[in-house]
């Protein structure tokens, strides 16, 4: 009697990794059901057609295309606008969000299937496989997870060598670079990244219209989300889409990130997220007149905190959900209008429209005039203020 394959969800993309993935399962005895989680927005009829002809090529037993960008939205992405979360100031944390998401919906589909294994791509030496594992062993412990590329520590030349020992010849796109597309931004890897000096070459990026005129746009939001671009309202993560488009067309928000790994490491990537940026700095911008001194300061510690949570794949520790209040309740008055210029390689914030705007008051205009008080206030105010300094200067400062 033939023996009974192991049922294995895998994490699917289409690309070399978990293509290599579904030929090296079915060599173990695996039946693989192929999973692709759209946290993109562009996954159109012909692209999951596509993947799914490539997945049952390679052997799959099946293919499936999960629809989850309304989560990663609600669950994860509008908390990083609330914070403005940027890792190290620049990165828009654009794999990390999708990562938690993807896991959470893996999990989901081997349970509703009744796979004993679940798989992905990740190899050893990267955050993905941390930020996988820890989800799958939260959310379904009783899955085991099988990493094929952390277990053969293959190379991508490794890789395509196996594949066409399988009769698979195919031509990778950009197999020179490892891609991810993602809605809060797409990282790019390949041999400039694994150097400290090298730049990504234009071609590893996507298209840009280098003759596109300036183009200025009018962002709304309500109670810290974005709701409409020059007045037409459709869903956020709808509304994000339209704006990575635009920045895309002008080569906006393409960069390279150098941070700390989970593992300890420094790590460096590309990434093109011209969309989220121009999102966090035009959220920001709002929150800069719309909210406290202090309530500025509390959400830059705890956002920061939050950012790193995510990075390092701890998104269902339940601090994280006492964080999320906090944002919720810091957004009630950040509603307004933000207006930006796009041009060739950089956006502009021009200015913000707002009914809670705190600049719109009858107490004084900076550095111009006092209305609200007296200079003999003014005097008495920097007077007890110094007074602190003033007695450790005297105590501690003797001549």
């Amino acid at each position: 009697m033939k023996k009974k394959k192991k049922k294995i969800v895998l994490a699917y993309s289409g690309g070399l990794d978990t293509s290599f993935c579904i030929a090296y399962l079915n060599d173990h005895d695996f039946e693989v059901h192929a999973v692709s989680i759209d946290t993109y927005g562009e996954f159109d009829s012909e692209t999951e057609g596509n993947l799914k002809k490539r997945a049952l090529d390679l052997g799959a037993t099946s293919f499936v295309k999960l629809k989850a960008l309304s989560h990663f939205y609600d669950n994860i992405i509008r908390f990083l606008i609330f914070g403005n979360v940027l890792k190290n100031n620049s990165y828009p944390l654009s794999v990390s969000a999708e990562r938690i998401t993807q896991a959470f919906f893996l999990q989901s589909h081997a349970k509703k299937i009744g796979a004993k294994y679940i798989a992905h791509g990740c190899t050893g030496a990267g955050n993905d496989q941390i930020r996988f594992d820890t989800a799958f062993q939260i959310l379904a412990p009783e899955l085991k997870i099988i990493a094929p590329i952390r277990a053969t520590n293959f190379s991508r030349k490794d890789e395509i060598n196996f594949l066409k020992s399988k009769g698979v010849d195919l031509l990778w796109k950009k197999a020179q670079y490892s891609v991810n597309e993602g809605l809060w931004g797409t990282t790019i890897g390949g041999s400039q990244t694994l150097t400290s000096h090298q730049p990504l070459p234009e071609e590893a990026f996507s298209k840009m219209d280098p003759h596109k005129e300036p183009q200025e746009l009018e962002l709304s939001f309500e109670k810290g989300e974005l709701t409409a671009i020059n007045g037409s309202k459709k869903e956020p993560y709808e509304l994000i889409m339209g704006l990575n488009n635009l920045c895309r067309d002008y080569g906006i928000g393409r960069d390279i990130h150098v941070g700390d790994t989970i593992l300890g490491i420094k790590g460096r990537v590309g990434f093109e997220a011209g969309g989220p940026l121009l999102l966090i700095k035009a959220h920001h911008l709002l929150e800069k007149h719309t909210l406290s001194k202090w309530q500025l300061f509390q959400k830059d510690q705890l956002s920061q905190f939050y950012g790193m949570m995510i990075h390092e794949g701890n998104y269902w520790d339940p601090v994280n959900r006492d964080i999320e209040a906090f944002l919720i309740q810091s957004q009630r008055f950040v509603t307004g209008k933000v207006f930006c210029k796009l041009q060739p390689k950089q956006f502009d914030l021009q200015g913000i429209k707002s009914k809670h705007d705190l600049m719109k008051h009858c107490m004084g205009a900076y550095g111009e005039k006092n209305l609200g008080w007296t200079a003999t206030d003014s005097k008495g105010f920097i007077n007890i203020t110094s007074l602190s300094n003033k007695i450790h200067q005297k105590i501690n400062h003797r001549s």
